[in-house]
């Protein structure tokens, strides 16, 4: 929503450039999005989990809006990180990056995401990548030195754009020693020598492995080719990764290769930014012991995705108070037949049409579920859709009520403090509207759940009994 107007159309923030503006897709019978995976050599922790939601969510919309979307996400399954974990393991790459990428996709799954349309391998696509290095050295961007081969990127007159970074302040301000084999500092690998006991592949350059950038950039072009609407990531990949990927793109491929970059910003722990060396890091997969998939989900989604995100047990702790809330509700409107609710109609949904405005989405949430405690027998109907449709295109309320407020009591002391409250104002605004039967059931179940209720002439008030 935009100063209470229903939005009508899709607003993105491009980060290349930083304006928001209505998302122009290259043909709108088919949308191509492309969003940077995980490096598979450990388990992913709450920051890699914030653009697997995100770009769910905005998954989500596009396809709502559009007959075809495509959702490539990747798999890097090689690359210098892997083989040094795999000796510290001492295993091989190939056991080390199934087990690791087996435990994303279950981790990703227990936050609600769906599955995106390709998840390409990296080393399933060397052919690509030594072709695209082929097409850089021939067009003149790139250059064999020493087994290497490197992109030149003085070769390319805007390199720098999609960051804002300027060529020559980046090569002025390089302050470490540079390799022998590049001709400036700011050139980057595309493809690197690798030892006998090293992942390699036979080449022209000799036998060698791929540089990270390049991955990316064969992967896109060989499943969803040159050009593309929307490439997303966190924003710590605006530079070098992103950055270079459009390079190798643009020159080998020619187009514009991206219509829309999209980039959430960082995840804090209490306050810190999260670091191995503060030991603050969280993985999902510890999360999940003390808070089910769709909390974290929930609790990712509360902020806006360009701004940052403190993550601690406090936001967690709400995020299960809220979502017990709308569970409740639903659980309250009983068997209610649903009646059919398009996404595209919901306030929920106008929300996120705003540059996928997820607390202004959870806002529209709120009120649907107190349109849902308040509607009459006529109108649950309805009200029951709207919040569920609400609640689907941001990847939430697909459980049983019963059966999540039964298993969230069992994993706390009960009815949260913030779900007790709620009860209490609705039970009043029923006594306000004379719906006594309605006042007296919520009272009935507040007492089976050992809330003792005390009414007086200021209000009500509750203790646990």
């Amino acid at each position: 929503m935009i100063h209470g107007l229903v939005m009508t159309e899709l607003l993105l923030t491009n980060s290349a450039g930083g304006g928001k503006s209505a998302f122009k897709p290259i043909d709108p019978e088919h949308i191509r999005m492309y969003v940077c995976g995980p490096t598979v050599y450990n388990l992913v922790h709450i920051g890699n989990a914030r653009p697997v939601v995100v770009f769910d969510t905005l998954f989500r919309v596009l396809q709502a809006l559009y007959p075809k979307v495509t959702y490539a996400r990747n798999i890097t399954d090689i690359d210098d990180k892997i083989i040094v974990a795999a000796r510290e393991r001492d295993t091989d790459i190939m056991t080390l990056t199934q087990e690791f990428t087996d435990k994303f996709r279950q981790d990703m799954a227990a936050l609600n995401n769906l599955d995106p349309s390709i998840e390409p391998q990296a080393t399933a696509h060397v052919e690509a990548m030594l072709d695209l290095a082929a097409r850089l050295i021939e067009r003149g961007h790139a250059y064999v030195s020493e087994g290497h081969v490197l992109f030149d990127v003085t070769s390319m007159d805007d390199y720098g754009a999609l960051s804002g970074r300027n060529l020559e302040d980046m090569l002025a301000g390089a302050r470490v020693e540079v390799a022998s084999y590049k001709r400036h500092p700011g050139d980057f690998v595309l493809w690197k020598p690798s030892t006998n006991a090293d992942p390699g592949w036979d080449s022209d350059y000799g036998r060698g492995r791929p540089g990270w950038h390049l991955e990316c950039s064969a992967m896109i072009h060989q499943h969803l080719g040159d050009n593309i609407d929307i490439h997303g990531g966190g924003r710590d990949l605006i530079f070098p990764h992103h950055e270079n990927e459009r390079a190798q793109s643009c020159c080998g491929y020619d187009g514009s290769f991206v219509g829309t970059w999209m980039h959430n910003a960082y995840v804090d722990m209490d306050g810190e930014k999260m670091s191995k060396s503060l030991g603050n890091v969280r993985t999902v997969r510890e999360l999940l012991d003390q808070y089910s998939g769709e909390t974290l989900r929930f609790a990712l989604l509360s902020a806006h995705y360009r701004s940052p995100l403190n993550f601690s047990k406090e936001l967690l702790d709400n995020a299960q108070a809220t979502l017990d809330s709308f569970y409740l509700a639903l659980r309250n409107a009983g068997d209610t037949p649903v009646e059919s609710s398009e996404a595209r109609l919901s306030p929920v949904f106008s929300a996120l049409l705003d540059d996928l405005n997820t607390p202004a989405a959870i806002a529209e949430l709120h009120q649907l579920a107190k349109a849902l405690n308040k509607a009459s027998e006529s109108e649950k109907g309805a009200a029951k859709a709207a919040l569920l449709a609400g609640g689907a295109v941001l990847g939430i309320l697909s459980e049983d009520p019963a059966a999540w407020l039964s298993k969230s009591d069992a994993d706390g002391d009960g009815l949260t403090a913030e779900v007790i409250d709620q009860m209490l104002i609705d039970r009043a605004e029923a006594k306000a509207n004379r719906d006594f039967s309605r006042a007296d059931a919520i009272r009935d179940e507040l007492n089976a759940a050992g809330i003792i209720i005390e009414d007086s002439a200021s209000g009500a008030s509750w203790r646990r009994g």
